[in-house]
Formats: structure tokens, sequence, C-alpha cells
């Protein structure tokens, strides 16, 4: 079967397309043909080494997709090989999801998806009437975070883009307005998952008692050290979010995406998804995400024929807001 594989750490240039023995499995475990898999900033960690060893090499990344059991059932998963036309995966595991929600829809509900709501409910504690700024309002997380902080009864969504043509989708998926550091009044919940300077600047625009939540470092630079004299002279919070540990707590997987999943199909949220790749096409996928030159979710489609997208510009994600209403 085809599969994107690399043998030695580095950028997107590693990843190789090439034909291994397809997966078998084994008790407790269940054969998925992929119909699409989704790709993640991690997945560009796991490449240039931030998140794998040497001893781990060669090494399929990937770790969600939506494909369709040997028996015919549709499901969503979280996998460690995805970038394959088949991959395996614990049959407990298995999330069933109904056909009228399109593959890049729902992987973007599942890791995307999933931290945006934990930010919002579990990291953030988001109150009614609460204000909300979200950095990155036009990517995978950010854009869910800006709709479900209106669902979730936010006062007021602000966003932060990195781009025109970002901001003005960030406003068409709710926001109220574009942030501005240093934000007069400050806000009640910063979400930040850029890092660097950014970070420094959101943190002096926190209301009094606001919270600050960090969940990533796309800017690749190192925060300045906080000093605790400095959070009690803002009455300030800094709190880490992290997915992976957050989904083994009872409960922090099943409830909540079953709520997204069921928003989506009302059409009160609405994941943003755009141009597809062939699973051949994963190294201009990375290459774009790094370059931020992408909006939404992005999926690998694993078909020898090339890119899905028939178009101009085809590998090259031209992102929209899509939903069911």
């Amino acid at each position: 079967m085809l599969a994107i594989r690399f043998d030695r750490f580095g950028g997107p240039e590693v990843l190789t397309p090439v034909d291994v023995p397809a997966p078998v499995a084994g008790p407790g475990e269940t054969l998925i043909t992929v119909e699409a898999a989704g790709v993640n900033l991690a997945d560009t960690f796991q490449t240039d080494g931030s998140y794998l060893s040497a001893s781990q090499l060669p090494h399929i990344p990937g770790g969600e997709v939506v494909g369709r059991t040997e028996d015919g059932r549709r499901v969503l998963a979280k996998v460690t090989h995805g970038y394959a036309e088949q991959v395996l995966c614990a049959e407990s595991a298995l999330i069933p999801i109904p056909d009228d929600i399109p593959a890049p829809q729902a992987l973007a509900l599942l890791t995307q998806g999933l931290t945006a709501w934990h930010l919002l409910r579990s990291a953030a504690r988001l109150q009614p009437g609460e204000s909300v700024v979200v950095h990155s309002a036009a990517g995978g997380v950010g854009s869910l975070a800006v709709q479900l902080a209106k669902e979730f009864g936010a006062g007021r969504v602000l966003a932060q883009a990195s781009s025109p043509d970002k901001e003005r989708l960030a406003l068409a998926l709710g926001a109220d307005g574009i942030a501005e550091h240093p934000l007069s009044p400050g806000a009640d919940i910063i979400l930040d998952a850029a890092g660097g300077a950014l970070f420094d600047q959101a943190l002096e625009s926190l209301a009094d008692f606001g919270r600050i939540v960090t969940y990533g470092n796309a800017s690749r630079t190192p925060h300045t050290p906080l000093d605790p004299a400095r959070l009690s002279r803002l009455n300030a919070a800094v709190v880490g979010f992290w997915l992976r540990p957050a989904l083994a707590r009872p409960g922090a997987l099943h409830g909540p995406l079953k709520q997204l999943l069921d928003l989506t199909l009302q059409g009160r949220l609405r994941p943003v998804t755009g141009i597809e790749y062939a699973l051949t096409d994963a190294q201009q996928a990375h290459t774009d995400l790094r370059e931020r030159r992408t909006t939404g979710k992005i999926v690998l489609r694993p078909q020898r024929n090339g890119p899905t997208d028939p178009g101009p510009g085809a590998g090259r994600l031209l992102a929209r807001p899509v939903g069911n209403g």
C-alpha cells in the first residue's frame, strides 16, 4: 500500500511516498481504509525531530483519519501512522460518524475541535459574558474557538490573525472585532498558540483576574521568563494546555466530541476547510502549513491519481468556511 514515510529528521523534503505492506489487525484492532488523513502542526514537529527520537525511525506520521472499516462502518479515529492508505486502530477507540459530515470537517473536530472545546471549558473556564481574544483565529483551532466562544456565551470575541484575509474570515465566523495589543479594556481570556512576542504583548492586555491560556509556540521563539511578581501586579493567570493528557480524563473525549458533531450537523458550528492535498503531496502540505499559508483544516487524500481538487492552485489550500446550514 501507499504511505508517506521519513527515514531521517528534517523539513518537508524528507517526506517520501513508499510502498509498504498493508497492516494486519491483531486482537482488538480494526483495519481502516483511509478516506482522508488530517494534517496537524504536531506532524511537522515529528518530522523535524522535535517529538521523536532517532530510535523511532523510519516513521509514518499522521495522528487522525476518517475511513471505513472492513464491515463498512464510517469512522473517525486517532491513530499513529495515518499518512497511509490503510491504518489500524483499537476497536474501542473508533468513533462512528454519519455520511453527511464531510471528512475534512470531521477531522477538524477531532484534534482542533477538541482543543478549542477544552481551551474554553477546561483550561480557561469561560463564564457567560466574559470577553475572549483568540490568536491565530483563522487557523484550525482558532476558527473553531471563535465560534465556540460565542456558542458558550462569551460577551465579546476578538480575533487576531496574520493577514487581512484571515481577519475577514474570523469576522465572518462571528468574531466581534480585531484584537490589537495592548487592549483597552483588557480581556478576560486570551487563547495563545503563537508564543514569543505576541504572548508577552497579550499578557499585558488581560483584565483583572484574566487568564491567558498558552497551548503552543508556533513562532518557535522562546517566551520571556515569567516573573511571579509580574503576574501579581497584573492580577493575571497563565494556564498551560496540552490536549493529549487532557483526553485521558474521564469524559473528556466522547461527550465534547458528540457536542461538536451535533453543532456541526445543526449548522451552528462551521469547521473551516479548503483545497485538499493528495497523499503524495504531503511535502507541499507541510511546507504550506509551516509557512502559515493555510487556513483551517488541511487533509491528505490517499488517492494515487494526484490532488482531489482539479481547479487552479491544486496542492495549495485556499480555505473557505463551510457548514451544513
